[in-house]
C-alpha cells in the first residue's frame, strides 16, 4: 500500500499534465483528420486506459497520432463514409495483435541510437515551431497539425510569420505569464518545498490562464480571448446527446476491398511509429526500463479494435504525451491511466469549464515540453560522439522537420545504414607487417564476421601485396566468411604463384566453387 502511494504522488500530477497536453491535441487530431471532433477524445481515452493496462511499458501514453492524419483524412474521403473507415480501424487492429503473436516488435530494436534521439530531438523543434503561433495568439491551424507543408498552402514557418502579423497581445500575456511559472517550477529551490513537488506547473497556468482571461473579459475587453482562441470540446446537455457522439463501425464493408488495403497501410504505419515511440519513450526513461515490444503491438493492436468499435481514431504510443509523462516525473503506467480518465470525466462534466482555457497558456506547456526534447546539451552531446552519429542525427532531424516522422526516420536511418556499411567496408581486417631475413612476412588477420560488403576492400589489398613477400591470411578467429569473399581468397593463389608471392591459409575453408577444388 505505500509502495503504491508513493507512485500515485508522482504519476497522479504527471497525469494530470499528461490529460492537459492530450486534450488539444486529440480534438486538433481529430479536426487536421476530417474526423468527428469526439473521435479524438475517444482515441485519448482508450490510449489511456485500455492500451496502458495492457501495454508492458511504464511510460509511454497512447493516443490519436499526428503522423496518422494524413492517411486518416485520405481514407475517409477514399471510403466516402466514417463508419467504413472505421471498420478499416478495427481490422488495423486485429492485424497488430497478430503481428504481435508473430513476434514482429522485434524491429523496433534496429533503430540506431543516433536516429531516435534525432526523432526526440525533430519532435522538440516541431512542437515549438508549431506552438508559436498559438502563444503569440494566432490559432488559425489546430493543435495536431504537425506537417511542414499544411493543407492551407502555409507552412511551419510561413504560418510564424503570419502570426507576427496577426498578434493578440492577450495570448501574449498569458503565454508570457505561464511560461515564466513553467520555467520557475522547475527551479530547485522551489522543489524543495512539498506543493511545488506534487502540484504540477501546468495545473496552475492552465488556472491562471482561465482566470486571467476572464478578467479581461470584465475589465479589458480587448486582451480577452474567445472562439478560436480557447479549447473547443465537444458538449453533450444530456445523457442521450452524450451517447450519440459515438460512432459504430459498418460491417458491410468487408465486401470492400479498400477497407482492407485501408487497415493494412494503418496496421504498419501505426505499428512502426508505436515501436519508434516506446524506443524513444525507454531512452528518455530515468530508470532506464525495457519495453516488450511483442506486448506492445498486442496492446496497440488491442486499443485500435475498441477504438475503431466506438467511433475512435487510430491511435498509436506517442512520445509528446510520453514526454511529458516523463518530464512530469511519471514513474509507472498509473499516469497514462489516470489521464485517460481525466479525458472521460472532462467529457462527462467538465466540457463547459475546459472550453475556457486559452491556447494560449496550453501553447507554454507544450513550449517547455518541445524545448526538454531538444536541448542544446542533446546536440553537443551527439557531435562529441563524431560524425557517425552526429550526422545521421541531424539528417533525421532535418528531413522530419520537413516530411513527416516515417520518412524523417527512414532517411536518417538510409544515412546511418551508410555509415555502418562504410565501417565494415573498412574493418574487414588486421594488417600486419614484419621483415625476416630477406623477405617481407605480411599478416591478414580476419575480422570475426565478414562479408560480401567486405570485398572491394580485401580485392584491393591483395591486389597491392609485394611481389616475393610471404603473405599469411589468417581467419581462424572469423565465426563467418562470406562465400563471396572465400573466392577472392582462393582464386588469390594462382595470382599469388605468378607474383612470387608465398601464400599460407590458416583457418580458411575450401571454396567449392572455384576450379580445382
Amino acid at each position: 500500500m505505500k509502495h503504491l502511494l508513493n507512485d500515485l504522488k508522482q504519476d497522479l500530477p504527471a497525469g494530470l499534465v499528461v490529460f492537459l497536453v492530450a486534450l488539444p491535441l486529440c480534438l486538433g487530431i481529430a479536426l487536421a483528420s476530417g474526423a468527428p471532433l469526439f473521435s479524438g477524445i475517444i482515441t485519448g481515452i482508450v490510449g489511456g486506459i485500455i492500451v496502458a493496462l495492457a501495454s508492458g511499458s511504464p511510460v509511454s501514453v497512447s493516443g490519436p497520432a499526428a503522423g496518422l492524419t494524413v492517411i486518416v483524412l485520405n481514407s475517409i474521403q477514399q471510403l466516402g463514409s466514417y463508419e467504413l473507415f472505421l471498420l478499416a480501424v478495427v481490422m488495423a487492429g486485429i492485424i497488430q495483435v497478430v503481428l504481435g503473436y508473430l513476434k514482429a516488435g522485434i524491429i523496433g530494436h534496429y533503430f540506431p541510437s543516433s536516429v531516435i534521439k534525432g526523432m526526440l530531438a525533430a519532435i522538440g523543434l516541431i512542437l515549438v515551431f508549431k506552438q508559436i503561433p498559438h502563444a503569440l495568439g494566432y490559432d488559425k491551424d489546430s493543435e495536431g497539425d504537425f506537417v511542414f507543408f499544411q493543407v492551407d498552402g502555409e507552412n511551419t514557418f510561413s504560418e510564424i510569420l503570419n502570426a507576427i502579423n496577426f498578434l493578440h497581445p492577450g495570448a501574449i500575456i498569458i503565454a508570457a505569464i505561464s511560461l515564466s511559472i513553467l520555467i520557475a517550477w522547475d527551479k530547485p529551490f522551489l522543489k524543495k518545498y512539498t506543493f511545488f513537488k506534487f502540484v504540477p506547473g501546468a495545473l496552475i497556468v492552465v488556472l491562471l490562464g482561465i482566470g486571467l482571461n476572464e478578467f479581461f473579459k470584465l475589465t479589458y475587453p480587448i486582451l480577452a480571448l474567445e472562439n478560436d482562441h480557447l479549447v473547443k470540446l465537444p458538449v453533450a446537455n444530456s445523457v442521450k446527446e452524450f451517447i450519440g457522439q459515438f460512432t459504430l463501425p459498418d460491417f458491410a464493408g468487408l465486401r470492400n476491398f479498400n477497407v482492407y488495403i485501408i487497415a493494412i497501410t494503418i496496421a504498419i504505419v501505426a505499428s512502426l511509429e508505436s515501436l519508434l515511440s516506446v524506443e524513444a519513450a525507454d531512452k528518455l526513461d530515468p530508470y532506464k526500463r525495457n519495453t516488450p515490444t511483442d506486448r506492445e503491438l498486442k496492446a496497440q493492436g488491442l486499443g485500435n479494435i475498441v477504438s475503431g468499435l466506438i467511433g475512435g481514431l487510430p491511435l498509436t504510443a506517442v512520445i509528446v504525451r510520453s514526454s511529458a509523462n516523463i518530464n512530469s516525473g511519471g514513474k509507472t503506467k498509473k499516469s497514462a491511466i489516470i489521464h485517460g480518465f481525466l479525458l472521460l470525466i472532462s467529457v462527462v462534466g467538465f466540457a463547459g469549464l475546459l472550453n475556457k482555457i486559452p491556447l494560449a497558456c496550453l501553447a507554454a506547456v507544450l513550449l517547455v515540453v518541445g524545448y526538454k526534447l531538444a536541448k542544446l546539451s542533446l546536440f553537443k552531446t551527439m557531435y562529441a560522439l563524431g560524425w557517425e552519429q552526429f550526422i545521421p542525427f541531424i539528417v533525421t532531424i532535418v528531413a522530419i522537420l520537413f516530411s513527416d516522422l516515417l520518412k524523417g526516420i527512414g532517411i536518417g536511418m538510409a544515412v546511418s545504414i551508410f555509415f555502418i556499411l562504410r565501417n565494415n567496408y573498412k574493418r574487414a581486417y588486421y594488417f600486419m607487417k614484419e621483415k625476416r631475413h630477406e623477405s617481407e612476412t605480411i599478416t591478414i588477420q580476419l575480422v570475426e564476421d565478414v562479408t560480401f560488403i567486405n570485398k572491394g576492400v580485401i580485392t584491393l589489398t591483395l591486389d597491392k601485396l609485394p611481389a616475393n613477400s610471404h603473405v599469411i591470411i589468417d581467419g581462424t578467429k572469423s565465426h563467418n566468411i562470406d562465400l563471396d569473399v572465400l573466392e577472392i581468397i582462393h582464386n588469390f593463389k594462382e595470382t599469388a604463384i605468378l607474383r612470387g608471392i608465398k601464400l599460407e591459409l590458416k583457418g580458411i575453408p575450401e571454396f567449392k566453387g572455384v576450379a580445382g577444388h
